[in-house]
């Protein structure tokens, strides 16, 4: 049974992300100057290119790829920063200009950036989310439940692992920094609503792609529950620096902040093995600043991975992965929008389905990947304690290093990976899925990968005794790796191989309009789909297991 542990901070008003909100005109006036001083530092005799190469990058984005939830005024704002900035090459203080065109153009990106955080909202979103995700995770009626259960039941359904009770006493010895991995548009609401409901933990502040804020009713709510916006299109070192710093600032205010390193959701459905150290150094960034200031406290990084049987668009995300691999080889679906049978197969399936989301946090560490003790304490790989002080002196001063940073960002991120790797739950439908693919791959392995995910149409057959067989197999070697501390199991029956596959298969892709893996009548399993087959086979990647199974690897 899942453990849910109180809440550290009952009143919801006092939360860091709260109090942050309270006062966003001032935290935007202080990021404002933090972020101009970097650029600053940085571009000081070529501020003239650095506001060049934004406008010129805005005005393509602006015609190439315009959202709703753009501002009105893009365009005459743009022009109006390109006015003034060509007017400042003949004027005596054009220095000056440049400077504060740079100031005028962080504020209005910053102002785009900083979320709000409303009490009210977040109590209402508790209630409404309960009932979301009891449609999702629990059956219409269940076993000593009435309808989709209560808080209680999903509560059991959100299962946790890992070193809770650590993570809670560190939340109040500095400021924590969840890193998770990244599957689902669901996952920012869900890890937020397990570390509330379950994890007992204040909210965090966390990154929400611009995209999601064209839903007015999903922009509404995400829009007052502590996110910053994150626009992916814009890729000028201004806006950059600025989504960089409002995470690193948050931090040093004392904010705990929740991004993914990798960058964006897993298109494949494979566990992150890069990152993006951007935003990883910003969290080494603000270690630095706060000796600096002679602040002792320290930052702790906590690595989540998260386990969904089923993610609702993967279809979606497997097709963009495979496009990219297989560019003009590879057939992209053509979606013709949800019919009338698929929507009745999902409402059936919300009635009459269940399953749990996984939510394994990995051992906390400071900045630079060590392991850190309930005193937050640091220790390295031979168990020596170690002091922060010390990654940032030089000489017997604290100073800055842009490349010595580098490398501990670098460092932190290998970390991290390592971390989603050991602390990946392995899932029955995640065995199921692996071992049926491969079984499938078997037969075209030499016409190769491309050639068998373009078979759209084709429902493909597996003997249910071969698969069997090979799960059996695979569930040794699985279970000989969590006996290693290699990976973290589900609390699933891995004792008992037809209890397990039958959960796999009761779980694997639910909600999909076709069916990944089934049984028929007569016993043999049925794949509708075998490029969902092989998204939820990706989890399972990188472990060794195709070499251990005498499988090719794909």
């Amino acid at each position: 049974m899942t453990q849910i542990y109180p809440h550290i901070q009952p009143d919801v008003a006092e939360w860091p992300v709260a109090k942050q909100s309270k006062e966003r005109k001032v935290f935007i006036d202080n990021l404002n100057q933090y972020v101009t001083e970097q650029l600053l530092q940085n571009h000081k005799s070529s501020l003239n290119d650095l506001i060049s190469k934004a406008i010129y990058l805005e005005n393509q984005r602006i015609k190439l790829t315009p959202w709703k939830v753009d501002p009105a005024d893009e365009k005459v704002y743009w022009r109006s920063i390109a006015s003034e900035l060509e007017a400042a090459a003949s004027r005596e203080d054009k220095d000056e200009v440049e400077s504060k065109l740079l100031s005028k153009i962080v504020n209005r990106y910053n102002q785009e950036i900083v979320g709000h955080f409303s009490p009210k909202t977040f109590k209402f979103s508790r209630i409404f989310l309960t009932s979301f995700f009891k449609r999702i995770f629990n059956r219409y009626f269940d076993k000593k439940q009435w309808r989709w259960g209560n808080k209680s039941t999903l509560q059991q359904k959100i299962v946790v692992k890992g070193d809770v009770p650590l993570i809670r006493t560190l939340f109040e010895q500095g400021t924590v920094v969840i890193l998770p991995t990244h599957y689902s548009n669901l996952d920012s609401i869900m890890v937020g609503y397990a570390i509330d409901a379950n994890v007992g933990l204040p909210s965090f502040s966390y990154g929400a792609g611009l995209n999601l804020y064209n839903v007015e009713i999903v922009a509404y709510f995400i829009n007052r529950l502590g996110a910053f916006r994150v626009d992916r299109r814009k890729k000028n070192p201004i806006y950059l620096e600025c989504l960089k710093s409002m995470t690193g600032y948050s931090i040093i205010e004392g904010v705990n902040c929740l991004f993914f390193p990798g960058g964006t959701r897993s298109r494949s459905g494979q566990t992150e093995d890069k990152l993006k150290l951007g935003l990883i150094s910003s969290v080494i960034e603000a270690q630095r600043l706060h000796l600096e200031r002679g602040d002792s406290k320290k930052i702790f990084v906590v690595p989540l991975n998260i386990g969904y049987h089923f993610v609702l668009e993967a279809s979606h995300l497997i097709d963009q992965h495979l496009q990219l691999i297989g560019r003009d080889k590879y057939k992209r679906s053509k979606s013709g929008g949800p019919t009338f049978g698929s929507i009745l197969k999902f409402i059936r399936d919300i009635y009459s389905k269940s399953s749990e989301v996984y939510m394994s946090f990995g051992d906390p560490m400071d900045v630079f990947g060590n392991k850190v003790d309930a005193n937050g304490v640091s220790y390295d790989k031979f168990n020596n304690v170690v002091d922060a002080k010390d990654y940032f002196t030089i000489g017997g001063e604290l100073s800055s290093n842009a490349q010595r940073e580098s490398i501990y960002a670098k460092l932190l991120g290998e970390a991290v990976v390592d971390s989603y790797k050991k602390y990946n739950v392995i899932l029955s439908s995640n065995v199921v899925a692996f071992t049926a693919f491969h079984i499938i791959y078997e037969e075209y392995k030499e016409a190769g990968l491309l050639q068998l995910v373009n078979q759209k149409e084709k429902t493909f057959s597996i003997d249910y005794s071969e698969l069997e067989d090979k799960v059996i197999q695979m569930v040794k070697y699985i279970k000989e790796m969590h006996g290693r501390g290699q990976v973290t199991l589900s609390d699933e029956s891995w004792d008992d191989s037809t209890t397990f596959i039958s959960e796999g298969l009761s779980k694997l892709g639910i909600y999909h309009s076709a069916s990944v893996l089934k049984k028929d009548k007569k016993g043999s399993l049925l794949c509708e789909d075998v490029r969902l087959l092989y998204f939820y086979h990706n989890r399972l990647i990188n472990y060794g297991l195709e070499e251990l199974m005498a499988w090719e690897k794909i």
